[in-house]
């Protein structure tokens, strides 16, 4: 009985030890959970780090909100018509559709029927220049090539129809064709060349050593991976002996290893570009090289190559009398074109300089003078009387001169060298040279082979008074 007694009092003892121990697991689990839990004084927790995006290309990063706004343009000016915009190369289908078909100015006026230009637009060797009058060039045909543009054409001459300044400018002059129908003018333009750019080696030393840290640290994340992979890899297996040969395929002869081949020649991209250049030139056909190897240059951007090409054409051609044009042509020319601007006859800016009318004694020329036609103007049959108006000074000399009424062709250059070659008398106020405005008519005349022939002198004719000579072309005072 005692024994049972103890038995049943030491029971309860036992069941409350092991609630005590339940209580505790639970209240620990709770804390567990609680601790997981984030309070909410607590911050939240720290992210996971992302792996970091790729930088977008510089071509295609939208452009930053705080971004200037772009410079005001610049005041509109004439564009020209030789300007490439595209990207990619120039055809040569583009270049007809610009050119063939076409009347140009060249604006150096140069003379002869093969002129050479570099890249630039600037003369190749020597070409005589002459009057823009007879430096229209017609555009036939176009080759493009990959160092140079070959051009084709006739040259074409400007005819004056005898009108005045003042008059109607429309129909004051037409083109009369030079060259003859067999022949062509030749115009080539070099062109820059478009090269690769050359790739950059990295230095040796430099991969060495980029090499050599790699090998000598390794990560240490990965070294035990490695260290468990060379583990798990079996022994590698002994040398055994090589499998006999059949008796069949030893009589077969051993195949040998292949020769080694020449070097393949370097990518261009491999080559500088002045050897690049160099090769290119080597490998193309004499006639598609350059003229002047030594200002052609390279470039990367195909977009730079047109823009120089562009303009080489707009430094050889203008479609009509612009600025430039205007600018480079001598006085006389200036005089009369403003007059024509200004619809009005040639007047000279000193008020000093009289009329003749209004002086006591006239200016008049002393000596008569034969101003030269030139090939073209007798090839193309083209005579008559043009005008001028010269400003005689109180010494005598010609000054200031401007056509009045221009005959074109080359002539009235001609014509104006010949004024100031001439002698005159000054006009006399109150007993004083004074300067005067003298217009002056000057004719061109045709000669053919029967007025050029010189004849054998008649020994019998040798005492008889020699004939009046009779004046070819001439110059008279032109009447106020």
């Amino acid at each position: 009985m005692l024994k049972a007694l103890d038995q049943a009092r030491s029971f309860p003892s036992a069941l409350a030890g092991r609630a005590t121990l339940v209580l505790c697991a639970v209240l620990a689990a709770a804390l567990a959970a609680g601790a997981q839990q984030p309070s909410p004084d607590s911050p939240p927790p720290p992210a996971p780090a992302a792996a970091p995006a790729p930088a977008p290309d510089a071509a295609q990063s939208p452009a930053p909100a705080t971004q200037p706004a772009p410079a005001a343009a610049p005041a509109a000016q004439t564009q020209s018509p030789f300007e490439f915009s595209q990207s990619g190369p120039v055809s040569e289908e583009q270049l007809k559709q610009l050119l063939v078909g076409k009347q140009f100015y060249l604006r150096g006026a140069y003379l002869g029927d093969s002129i050479n230009f570099d890249e630039h637009g600037r003369i190749v060797g020597h070409s005589s220049q002459g009057s823009y009058t007879i430096s229209v060039i017609q555009i036939d045909r176009v080759r493009l090539t990959k160092h140079k543009v070959d051009l084709e054409g006739a040259r074409y001459g400007m005819h004056f129809n005898e009108q005045l300044a003042y008059e109607d400018s429309s129909t004051a002059y037409d083109k009369v064709r030079i060259t003859p129908k067999k022949k062509v003018v030749k115009l080539t333009i070099d062109r820059e060349m478009v090269v690769k750019p050359k790739k950059q080696k990295e230095p040796a030393r430099e991969k060495g050593k980029g090499k050599a840290a790699r090998t000598a640290h390794p990560p240490a994340a990965a070294a035990p991976a490695q260290a468990a992979a060379a583990a798990a890899q079996p022994a590698p297996p002994t040398a055994a002996a090589p499998p006999a040969v059949p008796a069949i395929a030893a009589d077969l002869p051993v195949p040998q290893p292949p020769e080694p081949s020449a070097p393949a020649p370097p990518e261009p991209a491999e080559l500088s570009p002045a050897d690049q250049l160099k090769a290119s030139i080597a490998a193309t056909p004499e006639a598609e090289r350059p003229v002047d190897l030594a200002s052609v240059t390279t470039t990367t951007s195909q977009t730079h190559a047109n823009g120089v090409l562009g303009k080489a054409l707009d430094a050889i051609f203008a479609p009509g009398l612009d600025d430039r044009m205007m600018a480079a042509m001598p006085d006389f020319w200036k005089l009369y074109y403003q007059a024509v601007a200004a619809k009005a006859d040639y007047r000279p800016a000193d008020p000093a300089i009289l009329r003749q009318n209004t002086v006591d004694q006239k200016a008049h020329l002393l000596t008569s003078f034969e101003p030269d036609s030139n090939e073209y103007a007798q090839a193309a049959s083209v005579a008559g009387m043009s005008l001028y108006h010269a400003v005689i000074g109180a010494d005598g000399k010609p000054t200031e001169i401007a056509v009045a009424r221009p005959i074109g062709f080359g002539l009235d250059e001609n014509a104006v060298a010949s004024i100031r070659k001439a002698k005159f008398s000054p006009a006399i106020k109150d007993g004083q040279p004074v300067p005067v405005l003298l217009d002056l008519v000057v004719q061109f005349r045709i000669f053919s082979k029967r007025t050029a022939a010189v004849s054998t002198p008649d020994p019998a004719d040798k005492d008889k008074p020699p004939a009046p000579k009779l004046p070819g072309p001439y110059s008279v005072p032109h009447p106020q």
